[in-house]
């Protein structure tokens, strides 16, 4: 077959490339052979499950050093890399065996054996050459040891992981006894029992902080003689006049100070102390990853650290921090990435984490307990956040953690982000006591990937969460909403174009809150003083919020029961303060509620982002609930003055102020429209509100208002909050919306280099020092979870994924004059002679995937989106005319994306 025309630009590249290396070899410059430290914690891979009857290659490696801020980030979880002591042959030798557990060989056509189509096809079609060996034949075509791990910041390979389930479930049902088929059920009963521990677990979890922190909220103001950590509403049995409750006032007297600001005090120092100690309890999870690739910081700051994006020959490079100086840059680069898992809601890195981001510690067993005592903390303060947000993240941990009970979830990073769907789903069931709210959650907002079967069991988790809550009782009532409110009239016609105006506002102050975050966080936040110390910050805003809400009892009151009196209908003997009786007084509650609804404004935006535990979900229906009722008031005052307009004939107003205007379903539909503004959920939020109400006459105002809500905050900020999060990381999870492309696949494909390429034009071993020195590039680009593209004259014939060939690297004795073995099309003869020999470390041929997917450089941009969102590629190859042209790698690419979009890091 003749050979193909070499491109003439290729090859001058190529040549360049060449030539430069070996320049460099000649000058004698060393490669640093240091690789990126060693993750916090690691996340396997497995192909298929480990039986004892199979060869653990595990076993039989020797303990090295010590691992150190040198090691590399491909080491197992017991802190050693381990190698194997194979020794070298002369050829790749391959085993044939007929036991059907434990054949470990080589297969029998290196060309495709290898590549995850074909694997894929052979896993949809098990049904077919069913021999005695067969099932050792599809074994043999996978990578055959446990030698992949998820490194810190590279993405999941979501085709690998699903041919290796695919594998699995084909060798679990090729056995068609009893036995095997007992084995199949079990398997297939593993997720339900799985989903159902989480939701067990997180309704226990969300009871433990829901009675802890209303027990701790009251101390602010007193404390309960007989039992000290009794709260105000137990200890008094919701009287008013409670000779048990005993304020900071009465005990401790102080001569010449009056009782009022004995309690003003005491009530400013239990904010700043419990503050204070969530904040220490947050700062405990600091974390610190020596990485080339920097970012903003995770938390919730809005990209306080300053960014400057680059690409060169390299690839791409991000650096973060407040100074574009030298010694600055240099600074940042020694201190690497610095996250606090603890702080903040999580729901931002959880979609992260969904899409295929790998954070290492971000859901592990420490950052679980510490993000739930600290948030009791946090909450029972008194500052204006909530916990609903925060439990998403917690129950994402329980699901994480509880991924290791089964070892196809814990080795199958596919799978267990399945599990982890289910999870937060089921921590916003707890939070709203909306199962089906929270199902919806899943699928609307941190979700990438969410099958059929992913949806019935999600659902299965909610409710065995609500379930397991019902039975705990938490808030005493018997119920599982944090509130719950029933509206017995129904809506007037001409109160719908009163939905639409406050659909507007909510979405409005929505967009402006999102913005004044931004602002305070690229402003206050960037202060040296408050950078380098966090507690300053959460000090101030501590001592802010105590100085402030003190003096307003809607400021005061937890957001949980604010929000539930501003919603709930009067009725005879309400003590809330909101059930004005005349024109006159509906105007006094008007101005009281005014200057609630700034003083919560300012307070949530400035709370937003602290090194503390917080979510934003019901502060944000906090003050749209504020301003709901503002305007429910000033409805209702029109109508009280004007009894005889055409407009409100139709109201019966012998029945009450509220007989034709219902402030409280205002204030509802408001706190909807604005956390909808804030958060872009629709759908959700609609049955969340519907699940409080129970009410279905006011669905469609709730619908409506949400609707209109999202157009205008869509139209004043196009991100949501949490989209505001560090532009690299927010597009992993931000795939719903195809931007509109610009350019050509072409434009963005860098320069092919000899340093990015594994030639075998003329041999097919290429020298393990020289794959070392390619691999660093890689890694000094960030490009962890990248590839080497192989080529032989021009042409595409292979590609070795960087994680594997470290893997490889590592194992070999003698790598300054080992000769690896490359090639993608061999045949072996003499197999039955072979099966003595163990096979040759230096033969990479097992870990090159002979057809990569590959585009042509006149693919239109569409298709590549389409190819990263919905395969989770980590990287394209690009060919021209048939020869190689080069590889977009998935950070590339969402660079690219984000600058198309105006989505810089400033």
């Amino acid at each position: 077959m003749p050979r193909p025309n070499i491109s003439s630009h290729t090859s001058q590249t190529l040549e360049e490339g060449e030539e430069e290396e070996e320049e460099e070899e000649e000058e004698g410059i060393e490669f640093s052979t240091r690789t990126s430290p060693l993750s916090p914690f690691m996340t396997t891979r497995r192909l298929h499950s480990t039986r004892s009857s199979e060869h653990d290659l595990r076993s039989r490696l020797p303990s090295r050093l010590p691992l150190d801020d040198h090691s590399s980030l491909l080491a197992y979880p017991d802190g050693l890399r381990k190698y194997s002591s194979e020794p070298n042959t002369s050829k790749p030798i391959s085993s044939e065996r007929h036991s059907i557990a434990g054949s470990y060989r080589l297969p029998r056509n290196h060309s495709r054996a290898s590549s995850w189509g074909v694997r894929l096809a052979n896993a949809l079609n098990s049904g077919r050459r069913q021999d005695e060996t067969g099932l050792a034949e599809s074994r043999a075509s996978l990578f055959t040891d446990e030698r992949v791990w998820y490194d810190q910041f590279t993405s999941t390979d979501w085709v690998h992981d699903s041919i290796a389930d695919a594998f699995r479930v084909r060798d679990l049902r090729s056995r068609k006894d009893l036995r095997g088929r007992m084995y199949a059920w079990l398997d297939g009963a593993q997720g339900w029992l799985l989903v159902a521990i989480i939701g067990c677990i997180t309704a226990t979890i969300a009871f433990f902080v829901n009675v802890t922190e209303t027990a701790l909220f009251d101390i602010k103001e007193g404390y309960c003689r007989e039992n000290w950590y009794f709260s105000k509403r137990k200890c008094c049995f919701g009287e008013d006049k409670c000779p048990q409750w005993k304020t900071w006032g009465d005990q401790m007297r102080i001569t010449g100070v009056e009782k009022k600001w004995a309690d003003f005090l005491a009530y400013v120092f239990f904010v700043v102390m419990l503050s204070i100690v969530s904040c220490l309890l947050t700062l405990t999870t600091k974390t610190v990853i020596p990485s080339p690739f920097h970012l903003s910081t995770l938390d919730e700051n809005l990209g306080a650290d300053r960014c400057r994006v680059s690409s060169d020959e390299s690839g791409l490079n991000i650096s973060c921090g407040s100074s574009s100086s030298q010694k600055s840059d240099i600074q940042d680069k020694q201190l690497g990435m610095v996250y606090y898992p603890a702080a903040g809601s999580g729901v931002a890195e959880v979609k992260v984490i969904l899409s295929g981001f790998v954070i290492h510690g971000y859901l592990g067993l420490q950052t679980l307990v510490v993000k739930t005592l600290a948030l009791i903390l946090s909450v029972a303060s008194g500052l204006s956040l909530g916990k609903e947000g925060p439990y998403v993240h917690i129950a994402s941990c329980v699901g994480n953690i509880a991924c290791r009970l089964f070892p196809k979830y814990n080795h199958n990073d596919g799978k267990r982000r399945e599990v982890l769907s289910a999870s937060a789903a089921s921590g916003v069931g707890v939070a709203f006591g909306s199962p089906i709210g929270g199902v919806l959650f899943s699928l609307e907002e941190v979700s990438y990937y969410f099958p059929p079967k992913t949806l019935f069991r999600t659902f299965f988790c909610c409710i065995v969460a609500a379930l397991s809550l019902k039975f705990l009782n938490p808030y005493g009532t018997g119920k599982i909403v944090i509130f719950q409110v029933r509206y017995y009239g129904d809506w007037e016609f001409f109160e719908i174009f009163v939905f639409i105006l406050l659909g507007v506002m909510g979405g409005a102050t929505g967009a402006l809150f999102i913005k004044a975050s931004r602002i305070w966080a690229r402003t206050f936040r960037r202060v040296p003083l408050i950078k380098e110390w966090p507690l300053l910050e959460v000090i101030l805003v501590a001592l802010i919020t105590g100085l402030t809400s003190f003096w307003n009892r809607y400021t005061k009151l937890a957001v949980t029961e604010l929000l539930f009196e501003l919603a709930s209908p009067c009725h005879n003997g309400c003590q809330s303060g909101l059930c004005p009786e005349s024109a006159e007084e509906a105007l006094e509650v008007v101005r009281y509620l005014c200057i609630a609804f700034v003083i919560k404004s300012l307070l949530t935006t400035i709370t937003f982002g602290i090194k503390v535990p917080a979510g934003i979900y019901v502060p944000s229906m906090v003050v749209g609930g504020l301003l709901g009722r503002i305007v429910g008031h000033l409805v209702q005052y029109i109508v009280i003055s004007n009894p005889e307009n055409a407009i409100f004939r139709t109201c019966s107003m012998g029945k009450g102020v509220e007989s034709c205007v219902t402030p409280g379903v205002y204030a509802l539909v408001a706190a909807g429209a604005t956390m909808c503004g804030v958060t872009r959920l629709s759908v959700t939020l609609v049955v969340i509100l519907f699940e409080l109400t129970g009410s279905l006459d006011h669905v469609l105002p709730f619908s409506l208002s949400v609707l209109v809500a999202k157009w205008t905050a869509d139209a004043m900020e196009r991100l949501s909050i949490y989209a505001c999060s560090p532009a690299l990381l927010s597009r992993f999870s931000h795939n719903k919306i195809q931007p509109i492309f610009t350019t050509d696949l072409v434009d963005i494909t860098p320069q092919v280099r000899s340093q990015r390429v594994i030639d075998i034009s003329n041999s097919p071993l290429a020298a393990a020092s020289s794959l070392r020195r390619k691999l660093q590039r890689l890694h000094d680009a960030g490009e962890l979870d990248g590839g080497l593209p192989i080529v032989r004259h021009n042409v595409l014939v292979g590609l070795i994924p960087a994680p594997d060939l470290e893997f490889a690297l590592d194992k070999l004795d003698d790598e300054e004059h080992a000769q690896c073995l490359m090639a993608t099309e061999i045949s072996w003869s003499n197999r039955e002679e072979a099966e003595e020999h163990e096979l040759d470390p230096t033969d990479l041929t097992p870990y090159i995937d002979p057809a990569p997917v590959s585009l042509d450089v006149h693919s239109p941009m569409d298709l590549v989106f389409q190819c990263f969102v919905k395969l989770g590629l980590r990287y394209i190859c690009v060919l021209k005319d048939g020869q190689y042209a080069g590889l977009i790698h998935k950070k590339t690419f969402v660079k690219y994306v984000n600058e198309l979009e105006g989505v810089r890091p400033t």
